[in-house]
């Protein structure tokens, strides 16, 4: 858990733990919760190595989120110290990571231990793919949780109709990372619509793509802030989301192309519009890692 700890932030939360497929009693809760694991305050039997369906509820708060974890240390009872468990999400099970770090700051956030201060939408038809980025997103609250960024949000929509929409509704948006070839509505449109809507056309948009290079040509002249070559990196993302969040909104200016470092002393060709991305650590794992 010593790499789970420095990668996700933990926060003093008391949220109720039921049991899937038992009835509800809530008389477990946690005594902290991060997106890599948590402790739970139990009398139950539990032994290291056992797996076990969570339900966390927040009530008239937040939706109730399942997730399976492991037991990986048992907590006896004394005087003064409750009896618990500590557990964590199996590695093999990406989407229940997903969902217990979304409710984990999205429970911090209620809770006022983060303050949500940016929110970037991510429209990929691919779910795999945008849970990756949405989780490389978040991951900023890892670290920078004593810096200067706070919370950062992700929203996730599958197409740039669903995308558009959402970017007209509460609350505002303050990146939008697309990308370019989508059912329904491509990247393309997405970012003429965004150029020709008053209340958007100052927002940066971040096009991701393994295009060609009149593609590439065609972002340009749409306004697209930054180009980033597929597959994508954590390098990459975090490293371009954190340079834009930071700087605000872009208004339209000439992409100038830069190297990005990437793991393995490699790198990819970004265009980047009116920002220059911060130095990120090259020794990060990719997206989804």
């Amino acid at each position: 858990m010593t790499m789970e700890k420095r990668t996700s932030p933990r926060f003093p939360l008391v949220v109720g733990i039921d049991y899937a497929g038992e009835p509800s009693t809530v008389l477990d809760h946690t005594e902290n919760l991060s997106g890599a694991g948590l402790f739970i305050r139990t009398e139950r039997d539990f032994a290291v190595g056992d797996r076990v369906a969570l339900v966390l509820s927040l009530p008239d708060l937040l939706e109730p989120a399942e997730v399976e974890v492991e037991i990986v240390r048992v907590r006896p009872g004394s005087p003064g110290l409750d009896a618990g468990v500590a557990v964590r999400v199996p590695a093999e099970r990406s989407a229940d990571r997903q969902r217990l770090e979304r409710f984990a700051q999205d429970a911090a956030v209620q809770a006022g231990w983060l303050r949500p201060s940016y929110r970037v939408l991510v429209v990929e038809d691919n779910p795999l793919v945008a849970g990756m980025y949405a989780s490389a997103i978040r991951r900023l609250v890892a670290r920078d949780a004593e810096g200067t960024l706070g919370a950062v949000a992700a929203d996730i929509a599958t197409d740039g109709n669903e995308a558009f929409a959402r970017l007209l509704a509460q609350p505002p948006v303050d990146l939008v990372i697309t990308d370019l070839y989508m059912p329904v509505m491509t990247g393309f449109e997405l970012l003429e619509r965004i150029r020709a809507e008053p209340r958007l056309r100052q927002l940066p948009v971040v096009l991701i793509s393994s295009a060609r290079a009149e593609d590439r040509e065609r972002a340009r002249r749409l306004g697209a802030n930054a180009f980033l070559q597929k597959p994508a990196s954590y390098v990459d993302i975090v490293g371009t989301v954190r340079a834009f969040l930071q700087a605000g909104q872009q208004p339209g200016a000439p992409m100038a192309a830069r190297a990005v470092p990437r793991g393995g002393g490699t790198t990819t060709t970004q265009e980047t519009r009116g920002v220059e991305p911060e130095r990120v650590d090259p020794e990060a794992p990719a997206a989804g890692d």
